[in-house]
């Protein structure tokens, strides 16, 4: 696809006599059409259409800004706005710009709602996407009680097996669990695992994605080798299905190096967490919040497999950048702010030593 660059000053000079023309709703109409058009093909989801989106961007936030500010704008239009504005959204969250997703969704849901009723299927989407992205932002338990607001409207509206039910029920246990209460997110995931192989069959990516948080939850519950041994059998599966460097395949094996060092190989985690920090690198981008993750990891068990100085030094160098891409209050930023100070003191300063918190990075 080949998109041509349009420079801010000329598309705000070009639209202006459109104000006085009484065209601005045809305008409004057609641009919309335009990159709703160009966006048909465009998974947002996948890493090599993000240069796409990010040209796109700018232009469908604008649009959207003018759709939802200007009193002549139909009802028709702002479906379509908010339709463009929905993937443009969901993109800003799988590129790593969580705050931004949750914001944009935020500002979507109220008008989402003014023209197409609260129960409608795409308010139901915008919900559950605003609790995905308010988790992600660095706030769990608004993830968790978004969630559980939506899924009993879920199951009224769409059925208790539907399939965007269940995702929606998948979320509800992730968040759940990291809000603090692992044994009920796992005991939940056992529940619906059964349901879902049985509707989408046992192979289907989204049985791949409940077999992983399961796997996560049953280890942050207390079975470390379960949750490894889980991992393990989930990996091969996703490679065949999804290929070896889709990013749900990366975050599996991301998540086994995880446990295999907490079932008590170390050395094992180290070097499992070496070879997957390249691919996150290549592919989602050196400072997208999955590749620091792995940073972290990295460094984490480079220190308990003996050099913690390693460990230190790895976790000095990123916290500056955890601190100016997510914030110095997230908790991914606290948690390596956190293991830093530990390892510091591992490594010859024992006034530092805080207990190193628990990291995992399971996919939702």
């Amino acid at each position: 696809m080949t998109l041509a660059r349009l420079h801010p000053l000329i598309r705000d000079t070009s639209r202006r006599p459109l104000h006085t023309t009484q065209r601005h709703t045809t305008y409004l109409a057609v641009s919309i059409t335009l990159l709703l058009n160009s966006t048909t093909n465009l998974d947002a989801d996948n890493p090599t259409t993000w240069p796409i989106w990010q040209t796109l961007a700018p232009h469908t936030t604008d649009l959207h800004s003018q759709a939802t500010t200007h009193p002549d704008t139909s009802d028709e239009t702002l479906i379509d706005v908010c339709g463009l504005t929905q993937k443009t959204a969901r993109y800003l969250g799988e590129a790593g710009l969580h705050q931004s997703a949750r914001d944009l969704f935020a500002e979507l849901l109220p008008i989402y709602e003014q023209v197409q009723g609260v129960e409608h299927p795409e308010i139901l989407a915008t919900r559950h996407n605003l609790a995905r992205w308010t988790g992600a932002a660095g706030d769990p338990a608004g993830a968790r009680d978004l969630f559980a607001e939506v899924l009993p409207i879920y199951e009224q509206v769409l059925g208790a097996e539907h399939p965007d039910t269940l995702d929606t029920r998948n979320h509800h246990a992730y968040w759940l669990g990291k809000a603090g209460d692992p044994a009920g997110a796992r005991d939940l995931l056992a529940e619906l695992l059964p349901i879902y192989e049985q509707v989408q069959g046992v192979e289907h990516p989204e049985i791949l994605a409940t077999r992983h948080n399961l796997a996560h939850w049953i280890g942050v519950a207390g079975d470390p080798a379960g949750a490894r041994d889980l991992f393990a059998e989930v990996l091969p599966i996703r490679e065949r299905v999804l290929g070896a460097e889709h990013p749900d395949t990366v975050t599996t094996r991301y998540d086994l190096a995880y446990w295999i060092g907490a079932a008590g190989d170390p050395a094992g985690a180290r070097d499992l967490f070496a070879e997957v920090l390249p691919i996150r690198e290549r592919v989602l981008g050196a400072e997208h919040p999955e590749t620091l993750n792995t940073r972290h990891n990295l460094a984490r068990w480079i220190g308990a497999a003996g050099d913690p100085a390693s460990a230190r030094d790895l976790l000095a160098e990123l916290l500056p950048i955890r601190e100016r891409v997510q914030g110095v209050k997230h908790p991914d930023t606290l948690d390596t702010r956190n293991d830093h100070a530990y390892w510091t003191g591992k490594a010859g300063d024992p006034g530092r030593r805080p207990r190193p918190a628990r990291r995992g990075a399971p996919h939702p």
